[in-house]
């Protein structure tokens, strides 16, 4: 009978997940996951089977802390302000994570950034809907929009050429926040990308 794994898997994923934290996705490799754990590679391999496994565990792991940082934004008064400023702080403070979850493809092959925005979409739309009083497809658009921005900011910061502090970030958002939503609810055919766009910036550039 083969010796029972004494290390459980969620042990061995909050093992994985400190590794990353600190040196990075490509850091982790059995003998470093082995390392952290203070055990042989034997136990990693018993449990996961492949090292695809252990991060697709650990990817999974990154985003419930991310989880917790946009579900903390969320509960401020302005909810999707108070989502973009602690997507800006989980870039300050978990570099790493955001890398792997904004920044790096997955395991699988699919576009990091995107899989998360998805999931980030599906959190925040709801509150766009009610805050906003405007519909799915109009919330859809706001938030992709506004990501994107915020994703660039969040971008520079763990890169290390972002030199606006939080509180011109916040002007920033709250700049393009107050744009998107006067042109979703004043621009007809905005949404759907029919609206007249020569008419429209003729009527602007006269006032």
């Amino acid at each position: 009978m083969a010796p029972k794994n004494k290390y459980t898997k969620e042990a061995m994923v909050a093992a994985a997940l400190r590794v990353v934290r600190a040196k990075g996705l490509p850091a982790l490799t059995a003998k470093t996951l082995a390392k952290e754990l203070g055990s042989s590679t034997q136990p990693v391999f018993t449990c996961f089977g492949t090292m695809d496994a252990v991060k697709r565990e650990v990817r999974a792991a990154a985003e419930r802390v991310y989880d917790g940082y946009a579900a903390e934004g969320l509960g401020q008064e302005i909810p999707f302000l108070g989502f973009g400023m602690q997507y800006i702080r989980f870039a300050r403070e978990e570099p790493e994570l955001y890398r792997l979850l904004f920044l790096e493809t997955t395991v699988d092959g699919s576009s990091g950034a995107l899989e998360a925005m998805k999931h980030s979409q599906s959190a925040v739309r709801p509150f766009l809907e009610s805050a906003y009083h405007i519909g799915e497809e109009d919330a859809r658009l706001y938030f992709r929009d506004l990501w994107l921005v915020v994703h660039s900011l969040a971008t520079l910061i763990v890169t290390g050429g972002c030199p606006y502090s939080d509180r011109e970030i916040a002007q920033i958002l709250q700049g393009f926040s107050v744009s998107i939503c006067k042109a979703i609810k004043e621009i007809p055919g905005f949404t759907a990308g029919t609206f007249e766009r020569d008419a429209v910036f003729r009527s602007l550039t006269a006032k």
